[in-house]
């Protein structure tokens, strides 16, 4: 059992293959985090916790003249709410006498073997090979009777820990929260931190952002409705000096789709706490006698191993314990083709046969075609919600369609954005209240579209229902599901007026079911989610093996988004295609960064000329030959793209260490400048390695330590890619 509870000390502590993480039930039945880090024996580490009269720093009650022990001072699991604790709170509730207050305290606790489920929400899960157990920890109020369960689920072999919590109204009377965060974690000294996270906005997807703590509260998050462009549900608190290869880091990950919320506070005795959960904004939830409320989510690591091995214990647990969805390791990806570069929505049947049949030539398995298939739909102001094949345009019918791209041995795709509603449309004229709009105010227009308010059971209904009559009429491979808009005029017509800050959270909740019953139900298909990026989240990937990483294609600009998202993110699960984007970067170029990716193309391979169909057909045959490495193997970031350099480079090695690719994109050549040369990580160190098929091989060591050379007479933006064979594995591979 990988959780140990120790009666005499009252000890609970979470052993993985690598970490231990440690709390006890401490002075008044408060819970105390004590650790989490490296392994530690069966060890009592509530030594490290000192006591003091702190002065000004308030004593629960029941201390009676003891002044050494305040929650201001004290590290805590949950942190409570007046109760003399000043720092973040972990939970806020308004009593039903309209008082603030929530003193928890421990009541009892339960430990399971397998790893616990959310019924609201999604999770992640255990497979059957895997060693996982569940504590759970009751914290009670004894005067509201209102418990906080809390969750830890423990995956021993992964060196994983996840939390989420559950509140329960025991009580007699209607109680509201308005904050709920599903973990807390205390640090006895935070004061040689840095805090790092994913900033962005639109076009720029998770950038990277490093910053020292300092003694203020750093707040991450996002108020818009979904995870955003902006931030990302994830950040890491490492040491000041840590890199990629060395340094203690601790990795957040909040599997929540919606307005979330990351609070970094440096105290003023120089402990740190952590916060992560719901968004608070316009949150105001009713938990009434009896009902329980779940809060979502929050994967942890940890390592002293510096970036690297952090992002590689997501990558192994996300591509493993993520998302079910057979394209997650069963089958390969296909390469596809896209219509909206292509022709927008300027097409008809006749134009995406023609496509696809250039994109045949070119090594393309699927053709989707992308918005502007439905209802009166030219441009974007109109049409969204009329699921219904515009027969104008495929004129064949959609069947029939399928049936021509089946017949040239391709598979086909189709584009949704089933959340959003245009005003210009059948939809919104039968059924306005269906959308958020403030009563009596003009809603807010982004594309002249509006959100549809899946907080209501039938708008959830009309979705599913018309979705899936598509998705059952044809032979359907592939669905991208888009929303491109923030939320705003936060209002449900299905709602009376105390519960509309309710609305948020109740949308994604809707969302989910209207995934569980789309997606769930088609597991023949390949769902990829696409907000231009701005809802990459754990939770959607939950449901999509794969994410479009940005609308922005131009490759130059992708090293920067495959950097940044790849800190958490199996490059799996980056939606990456070659486009028209960043015309004078070679055909090669855009394929190497692509294949960082799930590769495809945003273009009219129409336009193509025989020769680049055929440069085309050669990247994609590349990318199939490659895909066992860079889509199961180990990733590695060897430059920053956000430091002055002359070449971004990144790696993936197979997990035997008997093949790797390396790609490099030179950037910044100078005149006369300096040899560079990459040196490739990851690899058997006393084994020996060809380079290209070259006769001529190298030793792991030499390819660390010494590196490869990288020409410099090449056109700028020039791309590399080495890929190296374990001698002994050469021609061993079908």
């Amino acid at each position: 059992m990988a959780i140990i509870f120790n009666q005499k000390a009252k000890t609970f502590t979470l052993h993985t293959k690598n970490t231990s993480y440690q709390m006890k039930t401490g002075n008044l039945d408060y819970l105390l985090h004590l650790y989490y880090g490296p392994s530690i024996p069966d060890q009592d580490m509530s030594y490290q916790i000192m006591r003091y009269d702190r002065g000004f720093s308030g004593n629960p009650y029941e201390s009676r003249n003891c002044r050494t022990f305040s929650l201001d001072a004290q590290p805590q699991e949950f942190s409570t709410q007046q109760q003399g604790d000043f720092r973040a709170a972990s939970i806020e509730v308004v009593n039903s006498d309209g008082s603030y207050s929530y003193h928890g305290k421990v009541a009892g606790h339960r430990i399971l073997e397998g790893k616990y489920k959310l019924n609201t929400l999604p999770t992640v899960f255990a497979n059957h090979t895997d060693t996982a157990d569940t504590l759970e920890v009751t914290l009670r109020d004894p005067v509201s009777n209102i418990d906080v369960i809390l969750l830890y689920g423990v995956f021993e072999e992964m060196d994983i820990i996840t939390r989420a919590v559950k509140v329960v109204n025991h009580g007699d009377k209607p109680v509201h929260l308005r904050k709920i965060m599903s973990m807390c974690l205390d640090f006895l000294n935070g004061a040689d931190f840095d805090l790092v996270s994913l900033p962005g906005r639109y076009g720029q997807e998770r950038q990277v952002e490093r910053q020292p703590m300092t003694h203020h509260i750093h707040t991450i998050g996002s108020v818009r409705g979904f995870s955003s462009h902006q931030q990302n549900p994830f950040v890491i608190l490492c040491d000041r000096e840590a890199s990629e290869d060395h340094g203690r880091c601790y990795g957040f990950s909040l599997m929540y789709s919606g307005n979330f919320l990351a609070e970094a506070e440096l105290d003023q005795y120089d402990q740190l706490r952590l916060c992560m959960g719901i968004n608070p904004k316009q949150f105001f939830y009713e938990l009434k006698p009896g009902q329980v409320f779940e809060g979502p989510e929050v994967v942890m690591a940890f390592t002293t191993q510096g970036f690297t091995a952090l992002s590689h214990l997501y990558h192994d647990f996300y591509r493993s314990n993520l998302c079910k969805s057979k394209f997650v390791g069963q089958v390969q990806r296909p390469v596809l083709i896209n219509s909206w570069e292509a022709a927008f929505m300027d097409f008809d049947d006749v134009k995406l046969v023609e496509i696809a049949k250039a994109a045949k030539n070119m090594g393309v398995d699927l053709l989707v075609m992308d918005d502007g298939w439905f209802g009166k739909r030219d441009d974007d102001n109109s049409g969204l919600g009329d699921w219904y094949v515009n027969e104008n345009k495929i004129k064949c019918g959609l069947h029939k369609l399928v049936e021509q791209i089946n017949e040239l041995d391709m598979k086909f795709g189709i584009w949704f954005e089933p959340e959003m509603v245009s005003e210009d449309s059948d939809l919104y004229r039968a059924h306005p209240e269906w959308t958020m709009e403030i009563p009596g105010r003009p809603a807010v227009r982004s594309r002249n579209q509006m959100a549809l308010d899946l907080s209501r059971r039938e708008v959830q209904d009309y979705i599913i229902e018309k979705v899936n009559a598509i998705l059952d009429d044809a032979n359907i491979y592939y669905v991208k599901w888009d929303i491109n808009r923030s939320l705003t005029d936060i209002w449900s017509n299905g709602l009376p007026a105390e519960k509309q800050e309710e609305v948020y959270h109740r949308y994604i909740l809707g969302l989910y079911r209207v995934m569980d019953e789309i997606i769930l139900t088609h597991p023949d298909i390949l769902f990829e989610g696409c907000s231009g990026g701005g809802r990459y989240d754990p939770a959607m990937l939950h449901y999509y093996p794969q994410y479009w990483v940005s609308d922005n294609n131009n490759p130059i600009d992708r090293l920067k988004l495959h950097y940044g998202t790849s800190f958490v993110y199996p490059t799996c699960t980056m939606g990456a295609h070659i486009s028209d984007s960043g015309r004078f970067v070679p055909l090669e170029t855009k394929a190497a960064v692509a294949m960082c990716g799930t590769f495809g193309y945003e273009l009219d391979a129409t336009k193509l000329s025989k020769k680049e169909q055929e440069i085309c057909k050669k990247q994609s045959d590349l990318f199939r030959k490659y895909y066992h490495i860079t889509f199961k193997g180990d990733f590695y970031r060897l430059t920053n793209p956000f430091k002055m350099g002359n070449m971004t480079a990144w790696q993936h090695v197979t997990k035997d260490k008997t093949e790797s690719l390396i790609s490099v994109v030179v950037t910044n050549l100078t005149c006369n400048g300096p040899q560079e040369y990459v040196r490739a990580k990851g690899l058997d160190p006393k084994a020996m390695y060809s380079v290209n098929g070259s006769k001529e091989i190298r030793s792991g060591a030499a390819l660390m330590n010494g590196g490869l050379p990288i020409n410099r007479e090449v056109p700028e933006y020039w791309a590399f890619q080495f890929y190296l064979v374990k001698e002994e594995a050469i021609g061993t591979k079908e």
